[in-house]
């Protein structure tokens, strides 16, 4: 298990759950219930309580493994995705993991990594931070890094950020401490697992880290990530944007409120940063997505898992266990 004692402690609902400030949180929670401008309200129906797996989530949220010194994969990229104007469906109606099998649900569109309350989460790859958000109604606490040549990753449900917006940071620099903040943490606790849902954008668009069908994986370990030991040496460039494109795909935005806060961001690696995270979570305010990068990138393995080889092994997935 990990050391309990040695880890920095995290309060379970103002950060784990991320319930601070309440009044903030009560208005985003009404977001994903009721709907808002541009953003239908979240779907789920009695095939959602799948998601449930109270005997993982009981031992993460004490700060233990639940099978020693694996991250559990609860949820992988879904390759069925329902339509997203219909609203973020948290239903399993048509599911197809990059397996062949239905380790996922309907609008998933990332990896979720179960792993202990309190574990410090790293950088995957070298990278530049653009942004860090707390949205309860999606995914609570977020980190977003651009590692360089179109690629974006996202750590989700953290409970404390380690770093700041514009800070570059290297192969496995802690970034956070991971938790499950956001609503679905609070309307499935103590049932839901506790994870870090990490996104990957390849070129702004959201792909599957795994390899599937003739795609190649972006795990450098090869098919499975393993976890990063000593980092290499490494140059990170980041990723180059087209200024004309960024200012075409916020031109886009059909919400007045999101154009005006994303043109006002400077500087333009930022401004970028932001808007290709506001084009993927709030999907719908998008009817055109046009290119913000400069060029188009091949997908390449250049990613680890985002936790200590000093505490993890590897993953194993939870339909296997």
């Amino acid at each position: 298990m990990i050391d309990v004692d040695a880890q920095p402690k995290i309060r379970l609902f103002r950060e784990g759950l991320g319930l601070h400030p309440w009044r903030e949180r009560y208005r985003q929670a009404m977001i994903a219930i009721r709907g808002q401008e541009d953003v239908p309200p979240s779907l789920f129906d009695l095939s959602s309580l799948k998601q449930l797996k109270p005997r993982i989530a009981f031992p993460l949220w004490r700060g233990r493994f639940f099978v020693l010194r694996r991250a559990i994969v609860t949820n992988l990229f879904n390759h069925r995705q329902t339509p997203i104007e219909l609203g973020w469906s948290v239903k399993k109606t048509q599911v197809l993991d990059f397996r062949g099998r239905d380790l996922t649900y309907d609008s998933h569109n990332g990896t979720d990594f179960s792993i202990p309350v309190g574990t410090p989460v790293l950088a995957a790859a070298p990278g530049h931070v653009v942004r860090v958000v707390s949205e309860f109604n999606r995914g609570g606490l977020k980190i977003f890094i651009d590692h360089g040549e179109g690629l974006m990753t996202t750590s989700a449900h953290l409970a404390r950020a380690l770093v700041k917006e514009g800070q570059v940071v290297a192969r496995g620099e802690p970034i956070a401490l991971s938790g499950y903040s956001g609503l679905d943490a609070l309307v499935t606790f103590p049932f839901g697992t506790p994870h870090v849902h990490f996104n990957t954008w390849l070129d702004g668009e959201p792909v599957d880290p795994f390899p599937h069908e003739s795609e190649a994986s972006l795990w450098r370990a090869g098919a499975l990530p393993e976890p990063m030991g000593a980092a290499p040496e490494e140059v990170f460039a980041p990723s180059v944007y087209s200024e004309e494109g960024v200012a075409a795909a916020i031109a886009a935005c059909k919400t007045a409120s999101s154009r005006e806060t994303l043109g006002k961001i400077e500087p333009l690696s930022i401004r970028a940063g932001h808007t290709v995270a506001e084009m993927n979570y709030y999907p719908t305010r998008f009817p055109e997505r046009p290119k913000v990068y400069a060029d188009s990138h091949p997908r390449t393995p250049r990613l680890d898992l985002p936790f200590s080889a000093s505490a993890f092994d590897g993953v194993v997935f939870a339909d296997d266990l």
